[in-house]
């Protein structure tokens, strides 16, 4: 829950800002947004396209003993703020990508980037228990980062379609 309601923070803060400060310039600046948006998932493309093919990711677990509430959110909130990735992904991407939607329809868009940053961390937070034996086997992370990169690679094609 802390990580849903993190993103969909970011995500308002992105789109919110990247508008106020981007309003008058969104046509001079928008290509480059884009285009550094493109190179950028390109190049996380491309690094999980070599894991792929070195295939050597692999899930390690450990028997630990629960920690408090307290303990357990001082962690999310380091892992989540100190994490230069969650601006990149939350305020810049998202919020470059929410320029080419006029007015009101950029709410809509912070809603479905929103609910789309829930359905991704509650399916990743369950998921997880029912996936842990079967990502034990280096064949399904070199699925799931096959899958990751091209997922990167129709993201930066999309991207890069967008520059005029």
């Amino acid at each position: 829950m802390f990580c849903s309601l993190s993103d969909a923070l970011l995500i308002s803060i992105g789109v919110a800002g990247i508008s106020i400060f981007l309003n008058n310039y969104i046509d001079l600046v928008s290509d480059w947004l884009f285009g550094i948006s493109a190179i950028w998932l390109v190049g996380y493309g491309l690094l999980r396209l070599r894991d792929a093919v070195i295939g050597k990711s692999i899930l390690i677990t450990e028997n630990s003993s629960a920690n408090g509430l307290v303990s357990t959110l001082s962690i999310l909130v380091v892992l989540t703020f100190a994490n230069p990735h969650v601006y990149l992904d939350t305020v810049v991407l998202i919020g470059s990508v929410s320029q080419q939607f006029p007015g009101d329809t950029k709410l809509a868009y912070v809603i479905g980037a929103s609910i789309a940053s829930f359905v991704f961390f509650f399916s990743l937070a369950y998921g997880a228990k029912y996936l842990s034996p079967i990502m034990q086997k280096p064949a399904a992370w070199r699925l799931l980062d096959s899958f990751i990169a091209f997922i990167m690679f129709t993201l930066a094609i999309k991207m890069a379609q967008a520059v005029s």
